[in-house]
């Protein structure tokens, strides 16, 4: 009996500490200094430069449109840009249910600049809460302050579209773990593209790469796995694997020159032109291609030379696995 009151006692102890700390949590996370002041005059320039980084490098409207995925890698439908409304819930993988925002000046026309800056680059909304990183606001916190300033004139430019959206609901403990994350952004400068393997650098984390072709664990890349692929995308006909993009000549890219690497990429320049129907049988790629095909060539010969410069990693990936009959 003694055992048994000292082995409830520390249940009681452990009980108390996770409710205290989930009330502390609660009332003091996220830690996020206020929406900065911010008048952000965009001219036609920085306008058109949100516009190409927006839609083609770090492809916002990947997310934050309606995309057709009835097509090979889900264009999206034109007229709905910046609309929102593409889901990641629990068939996925996550843990709940988030709906991507709407970007349009229906949604975000009483935002502050300030706030879509904090919004973009520290992971707190309007109202305070923090958002999920399937929203990359870690890299987008890195990027330089000027190409965030452009996104922003970029935004404002979009047609309203109204396109009310639920408010996320993520599984406990997430939903408290999640107001950890948001943190202050600490911006890089754009590196001279002069210099192709550092602005391969800096384009590469604009867009991403590295968040699918990775192995992942909890929603985080696992570390020594970048770019060798294995990020699993669960499918109602199987799942799907982001492939290994480093140079290992058989298990990854090293056999593809530049010019097939830009060649790959401006392939989908056509848009549905171009793409194969996917059926209910079939798999579906999310790797967003005709978005990344609008890029430079220039940036993707330096996208190419910056991954040719990487540790390269021998992980055979099965990029397709159907379901059995």
């Amino acid at each position: 009996m003694k055992y048994l009151k000292i082995l409830g006692l520390i249940i009681l102890v452990v009980a108390t500490l996770g409710l205290l700390s989930g009330v502390y949590i609660n009332a003091t996370f996220p830690k996020a200094d206020p929406a900065p002041a911010l008048s952000i005059v965009g001219n036609e320039q920085s306008v058109e430069r949100g516009r190409y980084l927006a839609n083609h490098v770090a492809a916002c409207m990947d997310c934050h449109s309606k995309r057709d995925w009835t097509f090979f890698s889900g264009p999206i439908v034109a007229g709905s840009e910046g609309s929102g409304g593409e889901i990641f819930n629990r068939e996925m993988g996550f843990p709940g249910e988030i709906f991507s925002p709407n970007l349009t000046p229906h949604h975000i026309g009483d935002w502050t600049d300030g706030e879509l800056y904090r919004a973009i680059t520290t992971g707190v909304a309007k109202d305070g809460h923090a958002l999920f990183p399937v929203m990359a606001y870690h890299r987008f916190g890195t990027m330089p302050k000027q190409d965030i300033y452009d996104i922003i004139s970029y935004l404002r430019t979009l047609k309203p579209i109204k396109n009310d959206l639920p408010a996320p609901v993520l599984d406990f403990p997430v939903s408290l773990l999640n107001k950890l994350g948001p943190k202050p952004a600490v911006h890089e400068v754009r590196p001279d593209s002069n210099n192709k393997v550092l602005y391969g650098a800096y384009l590469v984390n604009a867009a991403g790469c590295v968040d699918c072709h990775s192995k992942v664990d909890k929603g985080a890349v696992v570390k020594g796995t970048e770019f060798g692929g294995g990020m699993e995308f669960e499918q109602p006909a199987g799942i799907m694997r982001a492939p290994n993009i480093t140079m290992h000549k058989t298990s990854g890219i090293g056999n593809w020159t530049k010019e097939l690497f830009v060649e790959r990429f401006k392939a989908y320049s056509r848009g549905k032109e171009v793409l194969p129907k996917v059926g209910k049988n079939d798999l579906a790629t999310p790797m967003p291609w005709t978005m990344y095909a609008g890029m430079k060539e220039s940036d993707l010969e330096a996208i190419y030379l910056f991954l040719a410069s990487l540790n390269h990693q021998d992980n055979q990936v099965v990029t397709r696995e159907f379901n059995k009959p």
